[in-house]
């Protein structure tokens, strides 16, 4: 055991030399140091949200659990929201906006912390809508592409701002900041409409369909992140996968470099990244937009 001491936080971390990446010989200990590292440029994208924990006790080739509800034995200085779920019940989350936090969950085995799209203040309110453009094939290039199709949609047809991010594992999030003005369904009917439209434009790339049976190899435009409850990879969060690769976000023009695929950074090399380019993201949250002249301009363009 060792201790961490974070001002007046402090907690023993433990089993440090586990091995939780077995081909690339990465430790429980490089993923707290990987937390610990990141926090400063992680944090703002973990601020009041509700965490969901995705854990492997025996690294990412073991049992891996996912995990709302904070369990009793972590400690009271972490700061926690109880939510009413839709169905029935509570559940209280952790809400990590402390680097103690985020390296206890790592310690936790928290290889990757997932993260509600709205805060804890206004939960039915989303600030940001997501389309997740998830492949059935590995070809990143056509990932790309209709990334670059879903931008010029999103920015030269509806006048929104759009960001772009690797997830890690296999495909793009596009993603749109937003004022807290509209709950998760009104959002997520939006969104699909957007989806709707560049499977209509695109029927050989993409699909909307849900049953994986159905998607005939195509890129999936999930849009079900756009709901109470759901969540998203958080940015500069560690993916379960060799080589431990972490979800980026990037620059529009990173798309037309031939190299890029969704796993191009890892917790090694990510901050080599950092220091040369910064946070692409940094301002993201203060573009934020309503929907009402681009959802306008979305059913004009549909009727």
């Amino acid at each position: 055991m060792k201790n961490k001491a974070y001002g007046k936080y402090s907690f023993e971390i433990s089993n440090t030399d586990k091995v939780f990446f077995p081909e690339s010989k990465y430790t429980k200990g490089d993923l707290i140091e990987y937390y610990e590292k990141i926090s400063e440029t992680m944090l703002p994208y973990l601020k009041d949200r509700m965490v969901t924990m995705v854990r492997f006790p025996n690294g990412i080739q073991g049992v891996k659990f996912y995990q709302k509800e904070t369990p009793e034995y972590f400690p009271k200085w972490i700061d926690k929201k109880l939510i009413q779920n839709r169905e029935e019940g509570t559940t209280n989350y952790v809400i990590c906006n402390k680097k103690a936090t985020l390296v206890y969950l790592a310690n936790q085995a928290c290889i990757t912390p997932h993260i509600w799209l709205s805060r804890k203040d206004k939960p039915e309110k989303p600030d940001k809508l997501i389309i997740d453009l998830d492949p059935e094939v590995d070809d990143f290039s056509k990932v790309k592409t209709i990334a670059l199709k879903t931008r010029d949609l999103f920015e030269k047809t509806l006048e929104l701002p759009t960001y772009v991010m690797t997830s890690g594992s296999r495909g793009l999030h596009v993603v749109v900041p937003l004022k807290r003005t509209r709950d998760f369904d009104k959002v997520r009917e939006f969104a699909q409409l957007v989806a709707n439209h560049l499977e209509k434009e695109n029927p050989e790339l993409v699909t909307t369909a849900a049953r994986k049976n159905k998607r005939e190899g195509k890129i999936y435009l999930d849009v079900g992140r756009n709901a109470f409850g759901q969540t998203a990879v958080a940015p500069y969060a560690v993916r379960p996968i060799e080589g431990a690769p972490v979800a980026t976000p990037l620059e529009w023009d990173e798309l037309n470099e031939s190299s890029l695929n969704s796993q191009s950074w890892n917790i090694k090399t990510i901050f080599n990244r950092l220091k040369k380019n910064g946070d692409p993201w940094e301002e993201m949250q203060k573009k934020a937009v309503v929907l009402t002249s681009a959802e306008k301009i979305m059913y004009r363009l549909i009727n």
